[in-house]
């Protein structure tokens, strides 16, 4: 396993305001002992309010990269990994502020956890009032895909597991399928391994994917508990909620048809149109508020205009080397 020196950031913005500016003067505060920062590169992907431009020195070896509209999430990571070339990559929302030691005790852990193979890392991720969020995936089942269309995870999350692991505290360091992408921590190697993100997920799921197929090549994810940062969380997206739930159900749908095949991808598409737009739809109405149902629509509406191009997944290319869940 390849000895790690240096890290490069990659950060994705699109209108995240302040929170880039604040997000770059946490690196430069950190403590880097034992770790050369390589290049902090940020690919702004068509931002509209400016924040690249109120960028203000912070003696960081930065490259803005500026794209003229939104070429997703997934593609703008691969676009800023590609400036680089240092040891280990570092991918960072802006709406992340990083402690002292956010960056060398992650780092040290790749270098010295060898006999564990570890491949991704993340740390803990903390909101404004201290508290931890729990923030690591386990890889989704077929079956708990359709219970989530279902609801069934919040209805009753003693019996169905949700995609994220909120029964356990996040206390402890362990391995897990997935860390959060907003501190995505991985070895180059593997990321130019793998191909770095599959741009078909044009946001949500691209780190899942990466973290499943990472497995499948014989790497490990792990959390670290001793290590932490802020992350407000839904930094810009909360701009766009109708746009964020059409990606997010596309995204999901893609990663059935990748990883479960083409029957249980056409599944999926069908309950998610047929039974989740129903159950959004009465629940928005439930809480009698005409934004979220206008929202909702909005965010079914664009999924239904993408029916042809996502029926046409043939279902587990690139990358599905080992066997998916079901």
């Amino acid at each position: 396993m390849s000895i790690i020196n240096t890290l490069d950031i990659v950060i994705v913005n699109w209108n995240a305001g302040t929170q880039l500016q604040d997000c770059l003067c946490s690196i430069a505060a950190a403590d880097r002992r034992g770790v050369s920062l390589g290049k902090v590169i940020v690919v702004d992907n068509g931002s509209t309010d400016g924040s690249c431009e109120k960028i203000n020195d912070t003696e960081l070896p930065l490259i803005v990269i500026k794209n003229r509209r939104n070429e997703g999430f997934a593609k703008a990571c691969n676009q800023g990994a590609r400036y680089g070339n240092s040891d280990c990559l570092l991918f960072l929302n802006p709406d992340v502020r990083l402690f002292e030691e956010s960056l060398i005790k992650p780092v040290k852990f790749l270098q010295y956890r060898r006999n564990e193979n570890p491949g991704i890392v993340g740390i803990q991720l903390v909101d404004g009032s201290g508290k931890v969020s729990r923030s690591c995936a386990r890889f989704p089942k077929f079956k708990t895909m359709l219970q989530q269309i279902a609801g069934l995870d919040r209805i009753a999350p003693k019996l169905f597991h949700g995609h994220f692991m909120t029964e356990w505290r996040h206390n402890e360091t362990r391995r897990v399928d997935q860390v959060m992408g907003a501190f995505f921590m991985v070895r180059r190697n593997l990321f130019e391994m793998l191909g770095g993100f599959d741009e078909r997920f044009f946001v949500y799921y691209e780190d899942m994917d990466f973290s499943f197929r990472a497995k499948c090549a014989g790497y490990s994810s792990w959390y670290i508990a001793d290590a932490a940062a802020f992350h407000r969380g839904c930094g810009t997206s909360d701009l766009v909620k109708a746009e964020r739930l059409f990606y997010y159900m596309r995204s999901r749908i893609l990663y059935g048809f990748k990883h479960f095949g083409r029957k249980q991808g056409i599944l999926l598409l069908i309950t998610t149109l047929l039974f989740e737009s129903l159950i959004r739809l009465v629940v928005a109405s439930l809480r009698c508020s005409t934004k979220e149902v206008t929202d909702t629509w909005k965010a079914f509406s664009m999924l239904f205009r993408e029916v042809p191009a996502l029926a046409d997944q043939k279902g587990k290319k690139r990358g599905a080397q080992c066997k998916s869940f079901s």
